[in-house]
């Protein structure tokens, strides 16, 4: 049974103002949202004009971005009382459109993903302030857990000794990146975008932040030539990592959707979180980060969680920039 009803302008200017407050490298925002030529859907295309290349390569990190995007777009039709069947891919690798959701068919349940995320989007911000000692609860690691699983990807929080581990290939990682000149100028592009963002200046600001324009912690010590010294973090941060069995497109999609998923359900129970991103974006550290006794899985992320202060929310595109007409071409 379909609802039958087309998608109005103001269901639309919804969904994508949903879909654009996800997170994404450099908060290059990659992202553009179509509606389907009956309005009974809407396609998430890859906005090509803002990739990252020097940073990202084979569009890893562009995928998972639009992926986290495609997650709050279902967010967003379950608040508009329909249900979202999405399919990756439908023109193959490197085809637009990234992802089509067919949003006919009346939601089955007010809130499929458990609590009611949608209130939480806008409130969802890469927090880098330092986090208390508090542990995150035993029952909601397990509620985490379950909601990557959802996506298809694997949660696992790390104990101490794959912690350092972690942070020792973090800390690796972003000497290396601080030495690429051409990485820094890329991000520099980005972040000169505004010349302060919430009264920070950008000599304040690390050099390679996925939300940007916040401050972030040097893990080597040693601050970029180009930054002030950050707040001390915690010495041992909980971190969790998002697993995939394989490496292609549409694990990186589903790698985008279980991010935002957890990101949004911890954000719903006052947890806070940041990406470390450093050490997944050089292929031989990404290697090394994942757990040997767990097979050869894939890591596509490491989350930093915590209970500390809320992160500054970071500028977004206005919806006249990411939603087209349903004739528009992809761009």
């Amino acid at each position: 049974m379909t609802t039958e009803t087309a998608l109005t302008a103001s269901d639309l200017r919804l969904l994508a103002e949903a879909g654009t407050l996800a997170p994404s490298l450099h908060n290059s925002q990659p992202w553009r949202f179509r509606p389907t030529p009956d309005l009974l859907g809407l396609e998430v295309l890859a906005d090509l004009g803002r990739t990252v290349p020097a940073a990202d390569p084979d569009g890893r990190a562009l995928h998972i971005s639009i992926g986290a995007a495609l997650f709050n777009l279902r967010v967003a039709a379950a608040h508009l009382g329909r249900a979202a069947e999405v399919r990756l891919l439908p023109s193959g690798e490197d085809g637009q459109p990234r992802a089509v959701l067919d949003l006919s068919a009346p939601a089955r349940t007010p809130s499929p993903f458990g609590p009611d995320l949608y209130p939480v989007v806008p409130k969802r911000h890469s927090s880098r302030h330092a986090f208390t000692n508090r542990d995150v609860p035993e029952a909601l690691v397990g509620e985490l857990i379950v909601a990557a699983r959802e996506e298809g990807v694997t949660l696992t929080m790390l104990e101490e000794h794959d912690v350092r581990r972690v942070l020792a290939l973090t800390a690796e990682a972003e000497a290396r990146i601080a030495a690429d000149v051409t990485r820094e100028a890329e991000t520099r592009r980005w972040l000169r975008v505004e010349p302060s963002y919430d009264g920070i200046p950008l000599a304040a600001l690390g050099s390679h932040d996925r939300d940007a324009r916040v401050p972030m912690r040097g893990f080597t010590g040693h601050p970029p030539h180009h930054a002030t010294p950050a707040e001390r973090f915690e010495a041992l941060p909980q971190l969790a990592t998002l697993v995939t069995h394989f490496d292609h497109q549409a694990d990186w999609l589903r790698t985008g959707q279980a991010m935002e998923r957890v990101w949004l359900l911890a954000t719903a129970h006052g947890l806070r979180a940041s990406v470390l991103h450093q050490a997944v974006e050089i292929p031989d550290t990404r290697w090394r980060l994942r757990d040997t006794a767990e097979g050869p899985g894939h890591v596509q992320l490491v989350l930093r969680l915590g209970y500390g202060p809320p992160g500054t929310a970071a500028p977004r595109r206005p919806v006249e920039d990411v939603l087209l007409d349903p004739v528009e071409a992809a761009g």
